[in-house]
């Protein structure tokens, strides 16, 4: 019993601080408030803690609640974006397996097709000799994105809190925001979403925020989850990430934290590990960092034989020109 309260409150601290991390004052804001609302259900014993907009914290047990999601925000607001912050993800290479579990939390999040990977996980070498390292790439919410400059209708636009969004409503498919991505993160809705998937939407309105319901013959990419960002949560692939490679936060809080509730000093973490961003010297400035896959966290292949013995085959992994195409 004692080992359960342990771990119950653990997990209460890790839940407070990705809370906490997003929100900076959650209580008095209301904005990152996560609500629960009674549901009537048979009563297991077990306890959550609940955070209002009033300011106040309650203790109820986990079988009458159930979780109270806004009604996605206007148009307006989608674009302006949430006022004060400015996100910003790292993605450590060194823990990264290349389980792929990041991508297919944001498919499932956003109901794409399994050809349109939102975030692809890539095999990587730096040289015939040296060990496979991975490298998860989303969009890049580049502060200077050549995407928007040339979309001709403005579907596609950089808020102020540093995230780059599709409007749907607006995209006419021309693909020019595509061409102009020099990390081809941008991809088109060939079809129509399957029913099953708009069953579960339900009749929940369209919002950049969103992305869905998704519309066939226009631009989708990685949003940054935008509508779990205003409940106090992370995006998918950072939370679903089981390695806690993928950190995100508020660059104005200078704080960034993992799946597992870990929370570091962004400035101070960067400096440490040597953090870069992909292909910087575009000019793009990119809002996701990489730390260097050094002392890796996981087995890696028996690389003893390579080198040895020429092979007709591609060897393993690609190169960054590769990874772009």
């Amino acid at each position: 019993m004692k080992e359960d309260n342990k771990q119950n409150s653990k997990t209460d601290r890790r839940d407070f601080l990705r809370k906490g991390l997003f929100s900076g004052s959650l209580l008095a804001a209301g904005t990152f408030g996560i609500e629960k609302i009674l549901s009537g259900e048979k009563d297991s014993g077990e306890k959550l803690k609940v955070f209002t907009t009033n300011g106040k914290v309650y203790e109820a047990s986990s079988d009458h609640l159930k979780e109270y999601r806004p009604p996605p925000v206007s148009n307006e607001e989608s674009r302006i974006g949430i006022v004060g912050k400015k996100f910003v993800m790292v993605i450590d290479l060194a823990k990264c397996d290349g389980c792929k579990t990041c991508t297919a939390a944001c498919q499932a999040m956003h109901f794409t097709e399994p050809d349109r990977e939102w975030i692809k996980v890539f095999k990587m070498k730096d040289a015939e000799s040296t060990a496979p390292y991975f490298f998860p790439k989303p969009c890049f919410h580049c502060d200077n994105p050549p995407c928007t400059k040339v979309c001709p209708v403005n579907a596609t636009f950089k808020r102020q809190d540093g995230i780059v969004l599709i409007d749907n409503e607006r995209c006419i498919g021309c693909r020019c925001c595509m061409a102009a991505c020099p990390y081809s993160t941008r991809f088109f809705n060939w079809s129509h979403p399957d029913p099953g998937q708009m069953a579960a939407i339900g009749n929940l309105p369209y919002s950049p925020e969103q992305s869905v319901p998704r519309r066939m013959g226009t631009v989708e990419k990685c949003d940054f989850c935008p509508d779990m960002i205003r409940q106090g949560k992370m995006p998918a692939c950072a939370s679903g990430c089981p390695m806690n490679a993928i950190y995100f936060g508020d660059q104005n809080e200078d704080a960034v934290t993992n799946a597992s509730g870990v929370t570091v000093k962004l400035s101070q973490f960067l400096e440490d590990n040597a953090g870069y961003r992909h292909l910087e010297e575009l000019g793009t400035e990119p809002r996701v960092y990489y730390l260097s896959p050094k002392n890796r966290k996981f087995p890696v292949p028996d690389m003893k034989n390579v080198g040895t013995e020429k092979k007709k085959t591609k060897p393993m992994g690609m190169d960054m020109r590769e990874m772009q195409m």
